[in-house]
């Protein structure tokens, strides 16, 4: 999306696209998934746990983080990450509301 096109959207409108976007690769919810598995911080471990390179891994999680759905900290020389739970809470809320406003018609093209 063009950066001149997003003013014309809401603020909630433009930070859940940028989170869909980014979720919006299998090896990021396979991240997603194994953070929420293990209910923890993750220092290293999403290799194993995902198959990929480490390169690949941590390329898929500064995506995540720049788009606000992970946090990491420093923790010696590795990084551990995990949920943001405010921002996964706002994820929750926005998509609860945006799925719940279809209701099904009785007869459509």
């Amino acid at each position: 999306m063009g950066a001149s096109k997003t003013e014309i959207f809401t603020a909630e409108q433009n930070r859940l696209a940028i989170m869909l976007k980014a979720l919006a690769h299998p090896a990021r919810i396979a991240i997603i998934q194994e953070l929420i598995k293990a209910n923890a911080c993750i220092c290293g471990d999403l290799v194993n746990e995902v198959g990929l390179a480490q390169a690949t891994i941590s390329q898929h999680l500064k995506a995540l983080k720049e788009a606000g759905i992970i946090k990491g900290t420093v923790d010696g020389v590795s990084v551990c990450y995990c949920i943001d739970e405010t921002v996964w809470k706002f994820f929750e809320q926005e998509l609860g509301a945006f799925f719940g406003k279809y209701k099904p018609m009785n007869s459509c093209c």
